[in-house]
């Protein structure tokens, strides 16, 4: 490139980079009105959405300086976002470990970003939407090609085949993430089993969320009584989070339980799940008690909660 015969285009690309920064927000010391700077609120969703992760793949991927991304480790360490654990596999490393507060943080991070988004582009037709979602992704492949494309996430009705995968993905991530025993998978394996089995499609349905023609996430209705019904079997992919899909799949999950005339939902799940309780929170749900169970192997806090229409 020679600058003398380009400097039309490189102003171009300045001027928009001005626009871009200052039409989101992010000139600000603070991001979207948060205790957090830009950096400091991409670093925290990274590593929610990061099953593990060390300081030095963080500050190759981020293009971050090792000292800066240091500082801000330290900061997120003094506010209780992230502890450090010794690696099982190498002793003299370190991996970095998101705490509950952190990722009720980046929960909170990414609501506010996905609303803020979604006002600034409210006024907009849907062609109008398609056209700049297409110029931006035509930009990020050109600059970077090897990027894959992001292609958008629909939520759909469960086909054949949808169930043994919910089963699986359950099994695998309780099992890599948490800990959870082989008793986990088969109790997600009767609740499908029941599902699939007794499938009333007027009163209870399972929604898929796919992503690049790959199911990503879960959810289901299921009947308990005539005017109450439980929700069941709430699950994100590792590389979904943060698209707001969660949210997504328990506001279809509560619209088809109103249409459906249910004057109450309830769902159990486990304190751990810090995400999924926020979810929860948001939606309406209260907690109405809990208690410990050492069902799928080391001891866990259940939790009952409720939402009435």
């Amino acid at each position: 490139m020679h600058m003398e015969t380009n400097i039309d285009k490189i102003l171009a690309v300045r001027h928009f980079n001005r626009f871009y920064t200052q039409h989101f927000s992010l000139l600000g010391r603070r991001m979207l009105n948060s205790a957090y700077s830009l950096i400091e609120a991409r670093l925290l969703w990274e590593l929610s959405a990061r099953t593990s992760a060390n300081a030095t793949e963080i500050a190759t991927d981020l293009k971050l300086d090792p000292g800066y991304l240091s500082r801000i480790l330290k900061k997120f360490e003094s506010d209780g976002l992230v502890k450090r654990e010794q690696c099982p596999k190498d002793g003299r490393s370190m991996k970095l470990a998101i705490t509950e507060h952190g990722l009720i943080e980046a929960a909170h991070m990414a609501d506010r970003a996905n609303d803020d988004v979604a006002n600034k582009l409210s006024k907009l037709s849907e062609k109008e939407l398609g056209d700049i979602v297409a110029a931006m992704q035509l930009i990020e492949t050109t600059l970077h090609p090897t990027s894959p494309p992001q292609t958008a996430a629909i939520i759909r009705s469960h086909r054949p085949g949808d169930i043994g995968w919910v089963i699986q993905a359950h099994g695998a991530f309780y099992e890599d993430e948490l800990g959870f025993n082989e008793y986990f998978e088969a109790m997600v394996a009767r609740i499908a089993a029941d599902f699939i089995g007794s499938y009333d499609r007027k009163t209870e349905h399972c929604w898929i969320a796919e992503l690049g023609g790959k199911n990503v996430g879960s959810i289901f209705l299921v009947r308990d009584t005539q005017t109450t019904a439980k929700l069941r079997l709430l699950y994100v992919d590792a590389e979904a989070r943060g698209l707001g899909l969660g949210k997504q799949l328990v506001a279809e999950c509560l619209n088809f339980a109103k249409a459906a005339g249910y004057k109450r939902v309830e769902l159990w799940t486990n304190a751990i799940l810090t995400t999924a309780r926020h979810i929860y929170e948001q939606a309406g749900f209260h907690l109405i008690s809990e208690d410990v169970h050492i069902d799928f192997g080391d001891p866990q806090v259940g939790q009952n909660w409720v939402l009435e229409f």
